[in-house]
């Protein structure tokens, strides 16, 4: 057998090209086949992992009244910054993974809800600590899953979901509550709050309809091998020759900080001002950064001291076919606006249960392409939905569902879309809080 294939190397019937191809095969193909089995068998390590662990989801009662500005909820994001493995075998024989929790707004019947989930029970008692000492007078407790008595059916529900994405790199900043001026004491009725009017939106709903916002979470890490991915973490310029062959061949993870050094640069780059050739040596440039440019270099250089996150943000309107209004969509695709700047980032909707304009206009002259269309569509409406109740994003089966890569937000920026607002500020009145202020007992009662 290797004379037959050697002899074939030497005929003329191949060109160059191809006789190299052949050559590096028999390398090639048990290296192919080695890391496809190891891809395979670390994602089912993963999952069984995953599977393995009881999960939990948390209702929070909020109190008439809440003094405590969002840089409350941004501690208790950071401590969140849970990792996953510890070591080799935990990683490659156990398939630990890092956890990942959901920060959940709801309405249903236009009552509003939050819910935190933990995708395992044991950071339970971390969770309602931290909101603890940061919400002495909010009410925790375990709640039932409201999502299981929903499930996709054309014939008695309507349905719309999609995921949202940074509008440009994810170095960039949304607009948090420090541009708004919530850092800073301010008297309740000048306080402008962003996610007032997500709580207003979905407070207008009628009975017979539901929005509800899915935050996704888990702790930043560069990717490497160690999750599966052929890439090192080691900076190139710090790397081993083995480690640059790595690198060159599939690439290297950065860190945020790095990057928003580099993005830094460009931008101080790029507001040297211009000089004629040969006048470079004598006229020094230094960076002029227009006004705008400065605010920008600020938000970065804030940003940058902040704990990154890995997130997907998922949203669903989902209601009665009596009830449903088709209006709510675009309002439930705009709860995201206020967050955007047009100097910084934003969001805007990523994968949706629906197909594009283009198909639409097609399928008006090709008929048999508006049934493939409509049978598309309620698959992935049924995919979306089942992600959601799974709260699936980050591992199977619905890892990096639509082909969305996680983006990245700091503490600051997750405390921004989600946080505890004051009664005074928003006066929803279907936004359920504690009926009465919590207080210790007096200490002189007889005992």
């Amino acid at each position: 057998m290797p004379n037959i294939y050697l002899e074939f190397l030497k005929s003329d019937l191949l060109a160059t090209s191809g006789k190299y191809l052949l050559i590096l095969l028999p390398i090639a193909l048990p290296i192919i086949i080695i890391y496809a089995v190891w891809v395979v068998r670390f994602r089912w390590l993963t999952m069984k992992f995953v599977e393995a662990q009881p999960t939990c989801l948390l209702e929070i009662r909020l109190p008439k009244e809440i003094t405590k500005s969002p840089a409350a909820m941004e501690i208790f994001f950071s401590h969140l910054n849970q990792g996953g493995a510890g070591n080799l075998g935990e990683a490659f024989l156990d398939g630990k993974t890092r956890p990942w929790f959901s920060f959940e707004i709801v309405s249903i019947d236009g009552y509003v809800k939050f819910f935190v989930w933990c995708s395992q029970a044991k950071f339970r008692n971390l969770v309602e600590a931290q909101l603890y000492a940061q919400y002495p007078n909010i009410e925790i407790f375990e709640a039932e899953d409201y999502t299981k008595d929903f499930y996709f059916n054309s014939e008695k529900y309507s349905m719309y979901g999609l995921q949202y994405e940074l509008s440009v790199a994810d170095v960039y900043p949304i607009k948090t509550y420090i541009d708004y001026g919530l850092d800073r004491d301010q008297k309740e009725e000048y306080k402008i709050d962003p996610i007032t009017s997500v709580i207003e939106y979905m407070g207008s709903l009628k009975k017979g309809e539901n929005a509800w916002i899915q935050i996704l979470i888990q702790k930043h890490e560069p990717e490497s091998w160690e999750h599966g991915i052929l890439k090192s973490k080691k900076d190139p310029k710090k790397a081993n020759i083995l480690e640059k062959i790595l690198i060159f061949m599939f690439g290297s993870s950065r860190k945020l900080k790095d990057e928003v050094k580099e993005e830094i640069k460009k931008i101080k780059e790029s507001t040297l001002p211009e000089v004629e050739k040969g006048d470079e040596d004598k006229i020094m440039k230094f960076p002029n950064p227009t006004k705008g440019q400065q605010e920008v270099i600020a938000a970065l250089e804030r940003s940058a001291t902040k704990t990154p996150f890995d997130c997907m943000i998922r949203s669903v309107y989902i209601s009665e076919k009596d009830a449903f209004t088709a209006v709510n969509i675009g309002g439930l695709i705009g709860t995201t606006k206020q967050y955007g700047s047009l100097n910084l980032n934003g969001f805007r909707p990523g994968a949706k249960s629906d197909v594009s304009d283009l198909r639409k206009d097609f399928a008006r002259v090709i008929p048999f392409l508006k049934e493939h269309n409509d049978k598309e569509i309620m698959g992935i409406k049924k995919d979306l939905l089942h992600a959601y109740k799974l709260r699936s994003y980050f591992q199977e089966p619905f890892k990096h569902y639509g082909g969305q890569k996680p983006f990245i937000l700091t503490t600051e920026e997750l405390a921004t879309i989600f946080h505890f607002p004051s009664g005074m500020v928003s006066q929803t009145p279907t936004l359920q809080r504690v009926g009465s202020k919590k207080s210790e007992a007096p200490s002189n009662l007889p005992v």
